[in-house]
């Protein structure tokens, strides 16, 4: 095990982070993940070079959620749910809170199991590539807990409210052709081919103006819990900033003088 526990490296535009702790099938719990999730959306959101960031696990498991050795430490006599609660508001819904307001769009190319708080984490993205062994599942209920990370919240708004329960209440997983099937995911790939079909799509993204991606994607974040008035005054002011960017007059240019854009 490595103790480092996201590798980043940068293609462009592109940042990839890579969960690299295969030792424990890329566990979010007992480590570092924590921390080192919240300083990378951090620097990602002090960086308007990255347009756009690829996640993706080492090994054959995208991550198996929290680490249930680990979990161990809460059968200790004397141990209050206080602690418990703290440990959970300070560890792994920091983690949560970081990749759910990251303005930068994230793809999540995931290329084997997600399970428990693995699937919440690529729930957390914005887009799912799969690769064919890929599994998914809301697995808490089996071994006796909750999803303490959000999945409650998450899940319900990628796969609806119906196939969510069932997922949560059964724990079951599903295939990578059935999270297809409902919208878990947008594509599955052979495995081989994934990590390639997950960067040629960050290339169409980054490939458009950085600060217009990332206003789109706060739009879309905020009309997930807003009214529709809320979000169309949101919508004018960002595109009253979005008219006098440079990459708007570029873009304007271009059209008229029938060429491709050349954005800063």
């Amino acid at each position: 095990m490595t103790d480092t526990f996201l590798q980043q490296t940068r293609d462009g535009a592109i940042l990839t982070l890579t969960m690299n702790q295969p030792g424990t099938r890329n566990a979010l719990t007992g480590n570092s993940a924590s921390a080192e999730f919240v300083q990378a959306c951090a620097d990602i959101t002090l960086d308007p070079s990255v347009r756009v960031v690829v996640l993706t696990g080492a090994g054959p498991v995208f991550s198996s959620g929290g680490n249930v050795k680990d979990m161990q430490r809460f059968q200790q006599p004397g141990i209050a749910p206080e602690a418990i609660r703290e440990e959970y508001r300070n560890g792994i819904q920091r983690i949560t809170k970081a990749m759910y307001h990251l303005d930068v769009p994230i793809i999540a190319a995931v290329n084997g199991p997600a399970m428990g708080a693995g699937l919440d984490l690529a729930c957390m993205c914005d887009i799912r590539i799969a690769a064919d062994t890929a599994k998914f599942a809301e697995s808490f209920v089996k071994v006796g807990i909750i999803p303490g990370d959000g999945g409650a919240w998450l899940l319900p708004r990628v796969v609806g409210m119906s196939k969510a329960s069932e997922m949560a209440f059964t724990g079951d997983a599903l295939t990578a052709a059935e999270a297809l099937a409902c919208g878990l995911v947008s594509k599955v790939v052979p495995v081989d081919a994934l990590l390639g079909e997950a960067m040629a799509l960050a290339g169409r993204i980054a490939a458009n103006p950085g600060a217009v991606l990332r206003m789109t994607k706060r739009l879309l974040r905020e009309g997930q819990n807003s009214t529709i008035d809320s979000l169309l005054e949101l919508s004018a002011a960002y595109q009253a900033i979005a008219h006098l960017t440079p990459d708007h007059h570029e873009a304007v240019q271009a059209f008229v003088e029938k060429r491709s854009p050349k954005f800063s």
